[in-house]
């Protein structure tokens, strides 16, 4: 899964990056909002964290831009403050989820499958490939009746293929 992370507080960003990719995400950061825009208008991206409160464009702005242009990539966002008003206008302007800092990267991790799954209309976190079943959540492959320990990096290509047909 690709990820961009536009987070400007260098502390989070690299907490955000590091456990990301312990998890097999492929993780783009970016610590300002017009260069984050830009990213998420021209690269592709499965999901994206933001952060509300950034230097140039801030999260709520590109939030809204990228959903006038159409882009229904997941969002989740993030903010130190958790005021009521600040999460409705982020739901309401077409976010996918909201957390508030600080968070566990475990609970990050799990809100991203759920989102990515969501938007892709997926009822399971199971991908299937004849007798190949892999489990994205517990990270648990099955070929059979036999299991297959995998190495992160294993498994994460194992996931890209299985999602590209041929």
């Amino acid at each position: 899964m690709r990820v961009l992370v536009v987070e400007d507080q260098e502390r989070i960003a690299s907490f955000i990056e590091k456990g990301l990719k312990e998890q097999g995400f492929v993780v783009d950061v970016c610590g300002d909002g017009d260069d984050g825009y830009g990213l998420a208008l021209t690269e592709p991206y499965d999901a994206m964290v933001l952060d509300i409160m950034l230097p140039g464009r801030d999260g709520l702005s590109i939030l809204k831009n990228l959903r006038k242009k159409g882009m229904s990539v997941p969002v989740i966002l993030l903010t130190a403050r958790g005021e009521l008003d600040e999460r409705l206008e982020g739901l309401n302007l077409g976010a996918d989820d909201y957390m508030t800092k600080p968070f566990y990267i475990e609970e990050l991790v799990a809100r991203l499958h759920t989102v990515v799954r969501r938007a892709a209309g997926e009822a399971t976190h199971l991908l299937k490939v004849q007798d190949l079943t892999m489990d994205l959540v517990a990270h648990h492959v099955v070929r059979g009746e036999e299991e297959i320990l995998l190495s992160m990096r294993e498994f994460s290509l194992l996931e890209f293929l299985m999602r590209s047909p041929g």
